[in-house]
């Protein structure tokens, strides 16, 4: 399988902002634990990162048109609260996304209680570190072996 893991807003700053919330590894040390896991179960997986809205709603018609990835994982950061362009960006391809928070967003500021993206995306994984990613992959790979 192949995957494109995808980080938004702020992202870019894990390790540095937060640490109480999000710790203290980098988003290169996530992505490099990630791809370690991947290769154990011979996964294929890219990174990218913007804080930029519509680069990532660029990057989501990219992945659908030109083809190559079984899923996505998107931890959109704070879009996940209010970005339709992102939510119908994802409506919009025909590849499995999974929304990923580090955080467990239903334990923080009533404004991160509600995604516009959920409804679109396979399923969500949040409050588990590092670990949301991995846990998205193996959600993503149950979907995928099932509908072959």
């Amino acid at each position: 399988m192949k995957f494109l893991i995808i980080n938004g807003v702020n992202l870019n700053l894990t390790g540095k902002r937060e640490q109480n919330v999000y710790g203290t590894n980098t988003l290169e040390e996530i992505n490099a634990y990630i791809k370690a896991y991947c290769e154990v179960g011979c996964d294929q997986v890219d990174f990218y990162q913007s804080n930029i809205e519509g680069e990532i709603c660029n990057k989501l018609h990219e992945a659908y048109l030109n083809g190559g990835y079984d899923g996505i994982l998107l931890n959109a950061g704070a879009y996940t609260h209010y970005s339709y362009a992102i939510r119908d960006a994802i409506a919009a391809i025909d590849i499995p996304v999974v929304e990923v928070h580090m955080s467990n967003v239903h334990a923080r500021e009533e404004f991160r209680h509600t995604s516009v993206l959920s409804a679109v995306c396979k399923g969500t994984v949040s409050g588990f570190g590092a670990g949301s990613y991995i846990a998205g992959l193996v959600g993503l790979n149950e979907v995928l072996t099932k509908t072959e």
